[in-house]
């Protein structure tokens, strides 16, 4: 770990980092479940802060899948098939994309693909980025900003889960 990307401050006691491919490759892994954890977190949070002033009357968080699905006339594995499917046509995307960058765009699947052009990997560009905000002197401060609030994400949504199993309540009954 040199510093040059996004979050690097060169603390590696384990030496995870030594191999450049597999740095990459964790570089990628941490930006998906950074996005994910502050998706996450923000789902938790805000519903229950809606529901706590009474703007909103939705299920905790823990049980918000479940009580979807229960009453929808939607068959459990059925929906599960289509999520397996489509979350799987998205990871082979960017699967692909991780081993040879800038493929995103290449080729067309039913012109789905077209506007896919990335900025750099694991930043789209084309029509994931309309106001041209990939591009500039901005971007490195935008790259760190999103590494840092990812991994206190991760750390919230830990925090939520051990907080529940502890209590039982989400993180808005608990203050």
């Amino acid at each position: 770990l040199d510093g040059s990307l996004p979050g690097d401050y060169g603390f590696d006691p384990l030496g995870l980092g030594s191999d450049p491919e597999v740095l990459t490759y964790f570089q990628q892994a941490e930006l998906v479940h950074a996005r994910f954890a502050m998706l996450g977190a923000a789902g938790i949070v805000i519903p229950g802060l809606l529901t706590k002033a009474g703007i909103l009357s939705v299920p905790d968080w823990w049980v918000a899948g479940e009580v979807a699905i229960k009453d929808s006339g939607i068959p459990f594995w059925a929906l599960v098939m289509v999520q397996a499917i489509l979350m799987g046509w998205a990871e082979i995307a960017r699967y692909q994309d991780y081993k040879k960058p800038g493929s995103q765009g290449d080729g067309s699947f039913f012109g789905v693909t077209d506007g896919f052009k990335p900025v750099s990997n694991g930043y789209p560009g084309g029509l994931f980025d309309p106001m041209g905000m990939g591009k500039g002197d901005g971007l490195k401060t935008a790259q760190q900003k999103e590494i840092k609030n990812g991994r206190l994400a991760m750390l919230a949504c830990v925090g939520f889960v051990a907080q529940h199993a502890a209590t039982g309540k989400g993180p808005i009954d608990n203050l």
